[in-house]
């Protein structure tokens, strides 16, 4: 099949049309990225850890692809990548200065669904007494068994139970890097479903 057609027809929500993009295109994407990677990340984050997390993206938002050709897809997949690239490495650089902040104290409490929220939502919202919290609290598990398994994945050990990247990475078989990207982009995936089906955003203080 041509990409002609392979490509509206993934845009329509042809996941096997898309497969097939992905892999004609794939490793041209990859070989523009090989050098962008700094030698000193290499131990944590390789070309494979970037093109993993870019496909699920691929997959999450071909629906807003508005090109026509092969040309077109290549450069919307390498700006997908790229991204992930810079998150990973960002991530990494700031991995030996945690913010307390950011970080669960109560692994899988309300408090920790609570701070979840809050970093997805920022100041936008407002949750007040047990009822709030309960209700905020169903609605995120919720949405979180509707992402993507690794991205449900690394929130829940990362943020709901408080494991550092290092544990993560070693429960989930992964590297850190990896890691990285993958909550990076769970955390965004998150607050557009959260955002969705609540109230809480729109309403909040």
């Amino acid at each position: 099949m041509s990409e002609l057609e392979l490509i509206p027809n993934a845009i329509r929500g042809d996941r096997d049309a898309l497969a097939e993009l992905l892999n004609r295109y794939g490793d041209i994407v990859a070989a523009h990225l090989r050098g962008d990677i700094n030698p000193q990340w290499r131990s944590v984050l390789d070309i494979d850890d970037v093109m993993q997390v870019t496909f699920v993206e691929a997959f999450l938002q071909i629906s807003r692809f508005g090109g026509s050709d092969g040309s077109s897809f290549v450069s919307w997949l390498r700006r997908i990548a790229k991204n992930n690239l810079r998150d990973a490495i960002r991530a990494l650089k700031c991995e030996k200065r945690p913010q307390p902040g950011n970080r669960v104290h109560s692994p899988a409490g309300q408090d920790s669904c609570v701070t979840l929220i809050e970093q997805i939502a920022g100041s936008t919202i407002t949750i007040s007494g047990k009822a709030g919290i309960r209700e905020m609290t169903a609605l995120l598990n919720e949405a979180l068994r509707k992402l993507p398994s690794d991205y449900e994945i690394v929130l829940r050990l990362y943020d709901l139970e408080g494991l550092t990247g290092p544990e993560v990475a070693d429960r989930m078989g992964r590297r850190r890097g990896a890691i990285h990207m993958l909550r990076a982009r769970a955390l965004v995936r998150l607050g557009e479903l959260v955002g969705a089906e609540s109230n809480f955003f729109t309403h909040g203080a």
